[in-house]
């Protein structure tokens, strides 16, 4: 089927004729957005707080969006200044981290800052205003923008219980007792009683006690807005390793419930014991030789002694050896069993004497008194039952003698 002539060029004729009405309405509206662009000003900036109005309560701070607008054709550095605020505030320009005193706008774009103000702890109820000017950095364009602050007072919370300490961390070795003081406030709307528990590690005690009383409690009733210190007595197992424990105290009325985390850090004990296994603190020798005596050495701390040595008091020109000479480290719980060598002086005469042992280590120390009898030797023993015997030989020959006569 053939189409007739006069209907395909009336098709193209419409075709064209749409196309150029389409042009003509591109370069229209770029006409027009052209026309827009050319509606700004050569040079403008504007500054506003993004919440000209704030509400706070006393003790919060302000962190308030400051814009930065450029409203010309070309870029500006626009510098911004604080100037009307109040000395109870602390008060600065900044972004992220750190304060600034200007900042870089391109044309047409707006920037972000931050106002910060934070009131002193004792600042008052009632409005404070803020200035900040801006100015182009030829000082040409200048203009300000206000914010106003009400500072209210924080109103009362209700429904729950407070539970604070100003000491929550306490250091003491293993065998010392630690008291922790609470303060407990009922900000609930009604009184009630409440209960206290507290977790602790593996044969700790642990005891709560009012103040400058001696009697345990497990419980304390408050009225409505009332508060109360409250101390715990921590008691540590005297085996307790040194290191960090914690301790949750928790205070509860119903659905009501406050915790608290306590810490005691264990420093560790220090503790030597010294004794002899025997129990028996004498050993009999003869001068110039060597009497011998086992001791033990305890560790009854719960910290790891180091270094420790052994002195000796002893009469002079007698000499004492320890085998082994020095112990490096005694673990808590473990015992090392010393010998002991004492060795008269060849002057010494027969008798008692007194020999002092000192055996210390890091942080503790304990001593020995040992009696050591000096005997004569064997020989002589024998030499003066010789002499005896001499003597009474000498004395029967006497009397024979003397009977013939």
């Amino acid at each position: 089927m053939r189409t007739k002539p006069g209907k395909a060029i009336f098709a193209l004729c419409f075709i064209l004729i749409l196309c150029l009405g389409t042009s003509c309405i591109s370069l229209g509206l770029a006409q027009e957005e052209k026309e827009k662009e050319d509606i700004r000003p050569e040079r403008g900036i504007s500054v506003a707080f993004e919440y000209p109005e704030v509400i706070i309560n006393r003790g919060d701070d302000v962190s308030v969006d400051l814009i930065v607008k450029n409203k010309g054709k070309r870029d500006e550095n626009v510098y911004l200044r604080i100037t009307s605020a109040f000395p109870e505030w602390d008060t600065k320009i900044k972004t992220y981290n750190f304060s600034i005193s200007s900042v870089h706008v391109p044309d047409g774009e707006d920037k972000h800052v931050t106002f910060y103000a934070e009131p002193e702890k004792d600042i008052k109820p009632g409005t404070y205003e803020f200035k900040v000017d801006a100015r182009t950095e030829d000082g040409q364009l200048k203009v300000s923008h206000q914010l106003t602050i009400t500072v209210q007072e924080k109103e009362k919370e209700k429904g729950e219980i407070e539970l604070t300490t100003s000491y929550p961390v306490l250091r003491g070795p293993s065998d010392a007792r630690f008291e922790f003081s609470l303060d407990v406030a009922n900000k609930t709307d009604k009184e009630d009683t409440f209960n206290v528990t507290a977790k602790g590690p593996k044969d700790w005690q642990i005891n709560f006690k009012p103040p400058y009383e001696d009697k345990y409690i497990s419980s304390l009733r408050l009225k409505d807005d009332e508060s109360r210190s409250l101390n715990v007595e921590v008691t540590p197992d005297r085996l307790s390793k040194a290191g960090e424990y914690l301790i949750p105290v928790l205070i509860s009325a119903g659905e009501s419930r406050a915790e608290a985390q306590l810490k005691v850090i264990i420093t560790g004990t220090y503790k030597l014991e010294v004794g002899t296994a025997t129990e028996l603190l004498s050993l009999e020798t003869e001068k110039g030789k060597p009497g011998n005596i086992s001791m033990y050495v305890k560790n009854s701390g719960s910290a790891i002694i180091h270094d420790i040595e052994f002195l000796s008091i002893k009469p002079e020109n007698w000499k004492v050896e320890f085998r082994p000479e020095k112990i490096e480290a005694l673990e808590p719980g473990s015992l090392k069993q010393v010998e002991v060598s004492i060795v008269p002086a060849q002057e010494a005469l027969v008798g008692d004497y007194a020999v002092g042992l000192n055996i210390g280590g890091e942080k503790s120390s304990d001593d020995l008194e040992l009696r050591v009898t000096v005997k004569a030797s064997a020989a002589w023993s024998w030499i003066g039952i010789g002499i005896i015997v001499l003597v009474i030989v000498g004395l029967f020959g006497l009397f024979v003698s003397f009977g013939r006569r």
